[in-house]
């Protein structure tokens, strides 16, 4: 499985469910999430991309940490079979993330 076919797959799970998923792309800082997810009443969240088994290089788990922080929820998602966990977040008020 490919990143890209993940991402793919996430986009339209979120239109699906009511929401938007944006391409997340900041000139001058490096490290952003792949994409930001809007939701129905300012529920805003991050989502980083990964291919199956890969992980997040260090300046963008410091930047998932800065937002974090911040208090926005942040995921790494490397499979299909994550991308319920994300939605239901956010459709179902879901929390602890």
């Amino acid at each position: 499985m490919r990143e890209v076919e993940i991402e793919r797959a996430l986009v339209k799970a979120v239109g699906r469910r009511g929401g938007w998923c944006l391409k997340f792309i900041s000139p001058g800082c490096d490290g952003v999430p792949d994409r930001i997810l809007l939701f129905p009443g300012g529920r805003v969240g991050f989502v980083e991309v990964k291919a199956p088994g890969q992980n997040p290089r260090p300046l963008q788990l410091a930047v998932m940490d800065r937002l974090k922080r911040l208090g926005f929820p942040v995921w790494v998602l490397d499979s299909m079979a994550s991308i319920p966990e994300i939605i239901n977040f956010f459709v179902e008020g879901r929390q602890g993330i």
